[in-house]
């Protein structure tokens, strides 16, 4: 049964250290490191002074031109709107030497007049075709700003998704902050892009297509001329391109810097003012945002460069152009309106070439938002992660961890040769000193992580074989660190089970014993919490979390320090609640206050990665170990 389950989780192993690499390579320095236990928050962004590794480019237009044709329909639509705009634009220059000839018409015997009635015509013509390439314009933007938002709508819901299906071992190896950053700024960035370059770049192919087929029309020689240009203006796009790009790179990372330092400040705002380290925070601020600043300036100095060295190149190609031009006009091998219209689509030729270079810092910082976009896409997630079902009314909560092996970070191993066997309806309490493994033994059974070696079974089956989803709803969690939603009193104790009645929500309520302070809140069960919940006090909020996992009913409970945030008092209410909840259930409870687990059926106490001692409360302090020397600590000199 353990080989299949083993292979697979050899294969995962294989997959996130391979993302790992690419992100250290990369130079994500957090790469590996994870957040303490299940608390959020420990992952860290880049330095300052990193270096930057290049990016695929080609790879990341390929991305994103499949997701701009996904709107199949909108594309076409705008292609033909932005041909028509083109054709029109070009049929410009070529009335406009109509015009001019229509004013100097040579006569049969050579001499010129003025032929008034061809001009009015033309430049009714002229008028009309502007007016309607005006109006097409407008339609064109319009669809082009429809399909940059659906192509956006697109991209963010797949980067949501993958977001609420990444492992955790990838959300602790990143900075908060920095995520939210890809999500906001980098998708934002593609938006504007999209709208304002997409229309640019299709113009821009079609119009060098019929500029150059216009000009062959006019004059071959003079279309050869002013193709000389070409290679030079290939050679300095090349190579402006890989000097600037790593600077739009860095200053896409050095924004989801900024935006992890102030979500992390923001976060504990109340830390930082209670250590008076407001100063420090403004510093570390600079320091990230002067970064920020300085790789910005030269991202736009760089980019910058691309549209005046454009168009000294266009200038020397007009500049060819007259001369030989002129010369040609002067031999009688061109005419004057005919060199007046050619030089009109030469500079139609240019300008495409001259839009772009313009737009390149925009469209540099999209590419570069993109491929942050596209990094968190390609890690490794849970959603397709498959399993056997379990039935839920079956589990009867036997545990069992069998020679458990496991390291966050290679070569660090925090769980060694780990063996527990827990009976079904048991409470087994887990203490130790911080670092010892006792949150990490939670993290296994619940598959946050998966373990190096050994196997953990529930009910004799291995847990890598049972589908994730099957096996979390199996477990309830009440975590040190209350987590609670924007959204009612009533909807987040509802949040493990939604279709519970409102009878059931306020019993769960009364068995954490928080339905006495809900009650006298101005709007009940309907009260809108704030985010986190911060318009309650700590020891409420935990409450409402402790109501969740009781409503929840699960078949196997864990208690992360559920009580470390509530006063003595509440602790023993809560205490009188968690023995009713725990009743007939398996428990696994971790504590630091070994006052909260007196009257747990074992007790086992982790030192250095493994089991240095088991037994009851009482059986502990009779050895007079490690669990005696805790309990000593805590409670010398109170009991007299």
């Amino acid at each position: 049964m353990a080989k299949e389950p083993k292979a697979k989780k050899k294969e995962e192993l294989d997959e996130y250290t391979a993302y790992m690499k690419e992100q250290r390579e990369s130079g994500n320095a957090s790469a590996g490191k994870p957040n303490q236990g299940m608390r959020p928050g420990g992952g860290r962004g880049r330095g300052p002074g990193m270096k930057e590794k290049p990016k695929d480019l080609k790879g990341t237009l390929r991305r994103l031109i499949a997701y701009i044709g996904r709107s199949k329909w909108l594309v076409i639509v705008l292609l033909a709107m932005t041909v028509l705009t083109t054709i029109l634009t070009l049929a410009g220059p070529d009335l406009q030497g109509k015009a001019i000839g229509a004013i100097f018409t040579e006569a049969e015997d050579g001499s010129h007049y003025f032929d008034g009635e061809a001009l009015t015509a033309i430049l009714i013509k002229m008028g009309v075709i502007y007016l309607v390439s005006s109006v097409i314009s407008y339609i064109t933007g319009f669809f082009a700003a429809k399909l940059s938002l659906t192509t956006v709508y697109n991209m963010r819901r797949d980067l949501f998704r993958r977001i609420s299906y990444l492992k955790i071992k990838v959300v602790d190896s990143h900075r908060h902050g920095d995520i939210m950053s890809r999500m906001t700024n980098d998708v934002e960035n593609v938006s504007n892009t999209i709208s304002s370059s997409i229309s640019s770049l299709f113009s821009a192919a079609i119009t060098l297509v019929g500029s150059l087929i216009m000009m062959l029309k006019y004059s071959p020689l003079l279309t050869l001329v002013s193709l000389v240009t070409i290679p030079l203006t290939i050679l300095a796009s090349t190579q402006m391109t890989k000097l600037v790009r790593k600077y739009f790179v860095r200053q896409q990372k050095l924004l989801g810097q900024l935006n992890g330092a102030v979500e992390e400040n923001v976060t504990g705002y109340r830390t930082v003012v209670a250590y008076g380290r407001e100063e420090r925070a403004v510093e570390d601020f600079g320091v990230i945002s002067d970064n920020l600043k300085h790789t910005g300036i030269r991202a736009n100095i760089f980019g910058s460069i691309m549209g005046p060295l454009m168009n000294v190149i266009g200038n020397f190609g007009f500049l060819l152009i007259t001369v030989t031009g002129g010369y040609l006009s002067l031999k009688g091998a061109i005419a004057v309106s005919a060199l007046h219209s050619f030089i009109q689509y030469s500079r139609h030729l240019n300008r495409p070439i001259n839009e772009v270079a313009n737009q390149y810092s925009a469209i540099m910082t999209a590419i570069a938002g993109a491929e942050r976009v596209f990094e968190i896409m390609d890690a490794p997630g849970e959603e397709n992660e498959g399993g056997d079902e379990l039935d839920d009314s079956t589990v009867r909560g036997e545990l069992d961890f069998r020679d458990i092996m496991f390291s966050y970070v290679p070569g660090e191993p925090v769980l060694k040769h780990f063996d527990l066997h827990v009976n079904p309806g048991e409470t087994v309490a887990i203490v130790g000193r911080t670092g010892s493994g006792k949150t990490t033994v939670v993290n296994l059974l619940t598959r946050f992580y998966d373990i190096d070696g050994g196997e953990i079974l529930l009910d004799g089956k291995n847990i890598e074989s049972i589908s994730k989803k099957e096996l979390r709803e199996a477990i309830g969690i009440v975590l040190q660190d209350s987590v609670l939603f924007s959204d009612t009193i009533e909807n987040n104790i509802r949040y493990g089970r939604p279709d519970a009645t409102d009878e059931e929500v306020r019993a769960a309520a009364k068995t954490a014993n928080a339905d006495l302070f809900v009650e006298r809140l101005p709007d009940g069960y309907a009260m809108k919490l704030s985010e986190s919940g911060e318009n309650i006090s700590q020891g409420q909020r935990q409450l409402l979390c402790i109501a969740r996992a009781a409503l929840a009913d699960p078949k196997i409970l864990i208690l992360d320090e559920a009580t470390s945030s509530v006063d003595t008092r509440t602790e023993m209410q809560i205490q009188l609640a968690m023995l009713e909840l725990m009743k007939n259930r398996t428990s696994l409870v971790i504590a630091h206050r070994l006052s909260t687990i007196r009257n747990a059926d074992k007790i086992i106490v982790l030192a250095d990665g493994h089991i240095v001692e088991s037994g009851n409360h009482e059986e502990l302090l009779e050895q007079k170990g490690v669990y005696y020397e805790l309990y000593q600590t805590q409670f010398a000199g109170m009991e007299t």
